[in-house]
């Protein structure tokens, strides 16, 4: 054991955190409020056939971090198909760059980005040609 299988991504806004991942991830939601006593969506991120894990958007339950302030906890990062694409779909759902698309050199292309709620997230773009 050890594997992770499950994420939480703590949100202000729930129904604007939910608009965000679903318009740029096209991730769904189910109501779990009722089992965890509070506002708590769980992520269902891709087909259950997909590599990849499920989580969950759960109500903050402190102040966000700061505007630059240092990574304390987990960063999550998307794999994409279409990073230029998908990129154009966080600037527009109200997402800004944290860190801007860059190569790991005959690997991919990797970003970071900030969520509609503070949070920071990467995406990747496999391409063994990226330099």
């Amino acid at each position: 054991m050890g594997r992770l299988i499950h994420f939480e991504i703590h949100v202000d806004d729930m129904e604007r955190a939910k608009k965000f991942y679903g318009d740029v991830f096209g991730w769904t939601f189910e109501d779990w409020s009722d089992y965890a006593g509070m506002p708590y969506f769980g992520a269902v991120t891709g087909d259950a056939s997909e590599l990849g894990i499920n989580g969950a958007l759960m109500q903050r339950q402190s102040p966000p971090p700061e505007p630059g302030q240092a990574m304390n906890g987990y960063a999550c990062t998307m794999g994409v198909e279409d990073y230029d694409a998908i990129e154009a779909k966080i600037m527009s759902s109200g997402g800004t760059v944290a860190l801007p698309k860059h190569a790991l050199p005959g690997m991919a292309w990797q970003g970071y980005y900030m969520d509609t709620e503070g949070n920071v997230f990467g995406i990747h773009q496999p391409d063994e040609n990226a330099k």
